[in-house]
């Protein structure tokens, strides 16, 4: 055999095998991309579920308990803390209306609206500090939702990066709730953020949507306490709508800044139906009990 045919011949032998390479690389692609041992590996590996409220394992928004406590907010560490027992005794009252006696009585009774009469009075500090309460308890869960979808802010308060959430879903950009359900590393607490602003937020939320998604929850999560971040009640009439598919509403007053006619006009605008309650904020105390700036 000459030199070229002796090259001939060892260039069909290399295509044959590429071509028997080839066979045995797409045939793995049919089969998903794995060889016998990494489909094993990958049984054994925990699956991901797809649930209510389940996300991929990378949007789980970790919740840093060191910024907890630096802006006086209520960490899951075993140190005594004052607002710890305040917050105690706010979240029992609501409990009990949501799935103790109180509950035969209420409509959605686990749905909690956080509002005040005016801006800038705590309410997102009273909402995310009631939310970390709830989430202490051993049998209960509690999703927390910004709907103040016109001035967000929890997602700032807990460091959470830009994602999809509340707007998306009502836009119709997602279409599943589940989907802007995000765990968190505290493993009863789950977050929907207000997601991106938009020119429609305030009627977004006195969409037919909005009262289907608030029937959901009241109705398919029935055993979570589901909180409310929302706008404030005095001139946002968004709120006022809002507050007529909830079940219990906790307005939150500043001492020595709230005004009597402001309390009254916003307690005004909420459905006679509603378990109300009050939380003082902002509570100035004195040097021997001073844990912190805010009081209940």
């Amino acid at each position: 055999m000459s030199t070229i045919e002796k090259a001939l011949q060892k260039q069909r032998e290399k295509n044959q095998q590429g071509s028997a390479d080839q066979v045995q690389s797409e045939t793995a692609a049919a089969d998903g991309g794995n060889t016998p041992q990494e489909s094993t590996a990958h049984a054994n590996e925990p699956q991901q579920t797809t649930g209510p409220g389940n996300n991929n394992k990378r949007e789980l928004i970790i919740i840093d308990q060191q910024n907890l406590k630096e802006q006086g907010l209520i960490t899951d560490s075993t140190e005594r803390q004052k607002i710890k027992d305040e917050f105690r005794y706010i979240k029992r009252k609501l409990l009990n209306n949501a799935f103790g006696s109180g509950a035969s009585n209420l409509e959605n009774g686990n749905l909690v609206m956080v509002s005040s009469g005016k801006p800038n009075e705590g309410k997102t500090f009273i909402s995310i500090n009631l939310a970390l309460s709830i989430a202490l308890e051993q049998d209960k869960t509690v999703l927390l939702i910004d709907a103040d979808v016109i001035r967000p802010s929890i997602s700032t308060e807990l460091n959470i990066s830009p994602r999809k959430g509340l707007v998306e879903y009502l836009l119709g950009e997602v279409e599943n709730i589940s989907e802007v359900i995000y765990n968190t590393s505290i493993s009863n607490l789950k977050i929907i953020p207000a997601g991106e602003p938009h020119h429609l937020t305030s009627e977004l939320l006195t969409s037919d949507k909005m009262r289907q998604l608030t029937q959901e929850l009241a109705n398919r999560y029935s055993d979570r306490m589901v909180i409310f971040d929302s706008p404030p009640l005095i001139e946002v009439n968004e709120s006022q709508v809002l507050a007529n598919l909830m079940g219990q509403a906790l307005v939150v007053v500043e001492e020595s800044h709230s005004k009597i006619a402001d309390i009254q006009k916003a307690v005004d605008s909420l459905n006679e139906e509603l378990a109300i309650g009050f939380v003082i904020n902002k509570a100035v105390q004195t040097q021997k009990e001073m844990y912190g700036y805010y009081g209940y």
